[in-house]
C-alpha cells in the first residue's frame, strides 16, 4: 500500500487537525467528508482508493471512525508521534468546549433551573438516537441473519441478560454459521443456558463491580473503566456507546437519565464525535478527574489500533472469520441500542406529569419526523433548540 503524504512538521500538523477539530460538526459523515475535501482532493496525502480502504478498516473497528481515520493520517505523515497529536488536535476542541458546558451544568444546577426545557431537549433526543440506530441497523443488518441477531439481541437485553453475555454468543453465532452450522446451534444453546443460568442466580461479582455511590460521586479509575468498555464496544457509530456508558453511568447511580440524555444532546451540537456525551456525563459523575477519565477511556482504543496496529489493520480486516464474528457483534450492539431507547423512554416518560404524556408523546412523533426527513449537519442542533422551547411552554 502506498503512500503519498507530504513531510509535514509536528507543529503544522497539530494545527492542521485542530483545525479540523473546532470544524467537527453534523456527526462522521460530515467529519470524514471535510477530511477527504481537504487530505485527499485538495492536498494530496493520500488517494481515493486508498482513503476508501482505509475508511473501510475503521469502519469495521469500534470507536469514533473520523478520529480514527485522523490517528491512522497523521501516522501515515510523522510517524506515531504524528498519529498521537492528529488525535488530540481533532478531540481537543469538542473536548474542552463540553468540559465547559458540565461546569456551567452541573456548577448553576441548570438541569434543574431549566427542568421543561431540558425535559424537551431530552424527548427530542430519544428521536435522535432512534433515528441513529435506524442508520446503524441500516449499515449493519445487512442478511436476515444478522436481523434476526439484532432481535434476538433486543429481546435479550430487554429481559435483563448483560452485554457480555450477548456479545459473544452473537458473534461467534454468525462466526460459524457459514462453515459449521450445527456447531453454530450449539453455540447459541450454550448461550442461552448461561443466560437464564445468570438471570436465576445473578448477582455482584467479587471484586469486579464497583460499589454503588449514594451521593453520585464516582470515583475515577471506575470512570477509566466505563470508558475503556464504551471505547471498546462502540460498533458502528457513537450511538451504539449509549447502552454501555448508561449501564455503567446510570445503572450505578452516578448519573440521571435526564443527565444523560443532556449530554447526548450537548455533544449533537458540538464540534466533535458524538462520543463525547461520555466527557459531560463523567464530570456530572465525578467532577473533571472523573470527566478526563472516562474521556481517556473512552479515546485510548481509537489512538491504540493505529499507534501500535499500523502495519497490520488492513491484513487483520481481510480475515474472513473476523469479518463474520465483528458483523455478529455488531448486529447485536443494534439490538442493545434499541433496548437501552426503550428503557430512556420509560425514565422520561416517568419525568412527565400523567397529564402532559399525550402531550410529550405528540412532541416525540413530531421530532422523529423533523429527524427523518431531514438531512445535514445542522439537523440535531435544529431540532434541539425548538425541542427545549416546546418544553419549556408545555412543561413549564
Amino acid at each position: 500500500m502506498t503512500d503519498t503524504s507530504p513531510r509535514i512538521g509536528l507543529a503544522p500538523l497539530f494545527l492542521k487537525f485542530l483545525g479540523f477539530g473546532c470544524l467537527a460538526f453534523g456527526g462522521p459523515v460530515a467529519q470524514i467528508a471535510m477530511i477527504r475535501r481537504e487530505l485527499v482532493e485538495r492536498e494530496g496525502w493520500t488517494t481515493g482508493a486508498r482513503f476508501n480502504r482505509l475508511l473501510a478498516v475503521m469502519q469495521i473497528l469500534p470507536g469514533p471512525e473520523a478520529h480514527e481515520l485522523c490517528v491512522h493520517l497523521g501516522v501515515g505523515a510523522r510517524g506515531r508521534i504524528g498519529g498521537l497529536l492528529a488525535g488530540l488536535g481533532f478531540m481537543l476542541p469538542g473536548t474542552m468546549l463540553m468540559l465547559g458546558l458540565a461546569w456551567l451544568y452541573v456548577r448553576f444546577g441548570v438541569g434543574y433551573a431549566w427542568a421543561p426545557a431540558f425535559l424537551g431537549v431530552q424527548i427530542v433526543v430519544l428521536a435522535l438516537i432512534a433515528r441513529g440506530g435506524e442508520r446503524i441497523g441500516r449499515h449493519l443488518l445487512e442478511t436476515r441473519l444478522l436481523a434476526a441477531v439484532g432481535g434476538i439481541a433486543f429481546l435479550a437485553s430487554i429481559v435483563g441478560v448483560p452485554f457480555w453475555i450477548v456479545l459473544p454468543v452473537a458473534g461467534l453465532f454468525v462466526a460459524m454459521w457459514g462453515r459449521r452450522r450445527p456447531a453454530a446451534w450449539l453455540g447459541l444453546g450454550l448461550g442461552v443456558a448461561v443466560a437464564v443460568a445468570h438471570q436465576a442466580w445473578a448477582g455482584p461479582e467479587p471484586g469486579m463491580a464497583p460499589p454503588l455511590a449514594p451521593t453520585g460521586v464516582a470515583e475515577w479509575p471506575w470512570l477509566l473503566l466505563a470508558g475503556l468498555k464504551a471505547g471498546l464496544l462502540t460498533f458502528g457509530g457513537a450511538y451504539a456507546a449509549i447502552p454501555f456508558a448508561r449501564q455503567d453511568l446510570v445503572g450505578r447511580g452516578w448519573v440521571e437519565d435526564g443527565a444523560f440524555l443532556d449530554g447526548v444532546a450537548f455533544a449533537g451540537m458540538l464540534p466533535a464525535p458524538l462520543i463525547i456525551f461520555c466527557t459531560f456525563a463523567g464530570y456530572v459523575a465525578g467532577g473533571l478527574p472523573g470527566a478526563l477519565a472516562i474521556t481517556l477511556g473512552v479515546f485510548l482504543p481509537a489512538f491504540a489500533f493505529s499507534l501500535l496496529f499500523y502495519e497490520r489493520l488492513e491484513r487483520w480486516v481481510e480475515t474472513p472469520g473476523l469479518h463474520a464474528l465483528l458483523a455478529g457483534v455488531g448486529a447485536a450492539v443494534v439490538g442493545l441500542i434499541g433496548a437501552t431507547l426503550i428503557g430512556l423512554g420509560r425514565a422520561v416518560a416517568g419525568s412527565v406529569g400523567t397529564g402532559d404524556r399525550v402531550v410529550a408523546l405528540l412532541m416525540f412523533a413530531a421530532a422523529l419526523a423533523f429527524v427523518w426527513t431531514l438531512k445535514g449537519r445542522w439537523v440535531a442542533p435544529a431540532a434541539v433548540v425548538p425541542g427545549g422551547l416546546a418544553g419549556w411552554a408545555a412543561f413549564g
